[in-house]
């Protein structure tokens, strides 16, 4: 079995020793890098598996980082740590492609379970590339949605939302949960922002009239194909 190569950028030198050694006791390849320039060399030079990036980094700051890798490779799982906790912050992560994030202090087993979990998501999501909903074809790495000979391309936060509603199709999806999972909290403007996306992905599939994305008020939300 291949190793996990992680690429970490953390500017602290002593956490990014702390983190490199425990990551590596269990098995990972990590590359550090001490800025947000070294990051993105390291990634073009090492194909890493998983990025960890700190947000406050000299010369490029973490959000920039992911941004820039973003627009090549939409698919690679990105944990933010970060020692800001406003909400704002935690949206312009996920904003910026970002799949999950810490905050600082955190403990080396909760990083390494969110690491085996995003990459256990990713190669499911790998072998799920062309789904079927109903007439439609969703392909998640390209984040494209495909009816008949029309398609149409969702946004990384669309694409992640219907892949969690098919993973739950004609069951309920919590709100709860999916709001922690794609947005990091589940307060007032985080629901309205998720009910637009609803609102979104309802329009996209509309040309399927046995497709529904039912508001089980209180609950959540069913997809029903």
């Amino acid at each position: 079995m291949n190793k996990i190569k992680v690429l970490l950028a953390e500017d602290e030198a002593s956490l990014g020793m702390i983190v490199k050694e425990s990551l590596e006791s269990r098995d990972f390849i990590v590359f550090h890098a001490q800025n947000g320039e070294e990051a993105l060399q390291v990634y073009q030079t090492e194909k890493p598996d998983i990025l960890v990036l700190d947000v406050m980094m000299p010369l490029k700051d973490g959000f920039t980082v992911a941004k820039e890798i973003r627009l090549e490779n939409k698919s690679i799982p990105i944990i933010f740590l970060t020692a800001k906790s406003q909400t704002s912050d935690v949206l312009q992560g996920f904003k910026h492609g970002g799949n999950d994030y810490l905050k600082k202090p955190f403990s080396m087993e909760e990083l390494i379970i969110r690491i085996q979990a995003l990459l256990q998501r990713i190669e499911l999501k790998t072998t799920v590339d062309c789904i079927k909903i109903g007439d439609y074809t969703f392909n998640y790495t390209k984040q494209t949605l495909r009816y008949f000979d029309v398609l149409e391309t969702l946004t990384h936060r669309e694409a992640q939302l219907l892949f969690y509603l098919f993973e739950n199709k004609n069951e309920v999806l919590d709100r709860t949960f999916i709001l922690n999972k794609l947005w990091g909290n589940d307060d007032f403007f985080t629901t309205r922002s998720m009910d637009v996306f609803i609102s979104k992905l309802r329009k996209k599939l509309k040309k399927d009239h046995n497709i529904q994305i039912l508001n089980v008020r209180g609950f959540g939300y069913k997809l029903i194909c």
